[in-house]
């Protein structure tokens, strides 16, 4: 990849990392399903106004509504809510990278070589230590369950968005932040009731406000807009993995500002991961520089 482009993926992973954070300090004072309606309606209004449709199919825009807009934040939100801590669930949800990889496989008949494989087997090994790592307590299997179907909902949303080739980003995050609005404010109003809806909007302080705010114009605008311009360049073999980054900026955060501490095994499989993000985004050339000093020689 170019520089611009290293340079976009980590800008996409330090805003997804502290994405998790947000939602955590969001989620004390606005409901779920209030909150993810909150949120995908200061993405479309009033931008939807100004920004052209993009020149797609209302079927591809309906469902990266669905998939990465709705349900990924259906879940993930609830999965929070009920007491998921935020750096764990940031650790949970990177296995979309392997669904993703998975499923492209599958669908878009993407081949997975070898050093994709050896780079994820790593990679889970580091996630792996983060996990058992982690200070003892009750993660909610409920919680943990929810985190991976937002992680399959994501997968299936970078499936949609390969398959839309090169589209304006811009205008696919404005307009397909049009379908979760309408049915996050029907389940809000069924399951989480109008008296709390309004006490959550009435009392809400400036750290929910800003939670809000960084959810709708930086996690979703900055980081989907950057995140779909590398999908439509680059195969998803290659992309989807460079998430797995994300855990790690996520437990740095949720220790700093939420007081989620981290051990010594957390930050080794912080390095762990590390490794197997190099031996799949440089796996092939190091086989084929290998390959070309064993001729050589």
């Amino acid at each position: 990849m170019s520089l611009k482009d290293w340079l976009a993926a980590l800008t996409v992973i330090t805003v997804w990392g502290v994405n998790f954070v947000a939602i955590k300090l969001g989620l004390v004072e606005i409901p779920p399903l209030l909150l993810g309606a909150l949120r995908f309606t200061l993405v479309a209004f009033p931008a939807v106004l100004f920004v052209p449709r993009p020149k797609l199919p209302w079927r591809i825009l309906l469902n990266y509504g669905v998939t990465i807009c709705l349900a990924q934040f259906i879940f993930l939100f609830w999965a929070i809510n009920i007491g998921m801590p935020a750096g764990l669930a940031s650790l949970v949800l990177q296995s979309q990278a392997f669904f993703t990889v998975l499923i492209a496989a599958l669908v878009l008949r993407e081949g997975i070589q070898r050093h994709h494989v050896l780079g994820m087997i790593i990679a889970v090994l580091g996630l792996v230590l983060i996990h058992q790592g982690a200070q003892s307590g009750s993660v909610p299997v409920l919680g943990f369950m929810l985190t991976l179907l937002s992680a399959v909902a994501w997968a299936v949303g970078n499936i949609v968005l390969k398959g839309a080739g090169k589209v304006d980003m811009i205008g696919l995050v404005v307009w397909g932040a049009l379908i979760p609005p309408i049915p996050f404010m029907i389940l809000s109003l069924t399951f989480e009731g109008p008296a709390l809806i309004v006490h959550s909007l009435t009392n809400v302080s400036w750290v929910g406000v800003l939670a809000v705010a960084y959810l709708a114009f930086v996690a979703t605008f900055v980081g989907y807009v950057l995140w779909g311009k590398l999908l439509a360049r680059h195969p998803v073999s290659r992309i989807a993995p460079l998430s797995l980054l994300i855990p790690v900026i996520g437990m740095v955060c949720a220790a700093w500002l939420l007081d989620e501490s981290m051990r010594p095994a957390q930050w080794l499989g912080g390095v762990v991961v590390l490794a197997g993000l190099g031996v799949n985004t440089f796996g092939a050339r190091m086989l084929q520089r290998g390959t070309d000093m064993g001729s050589n020689s």
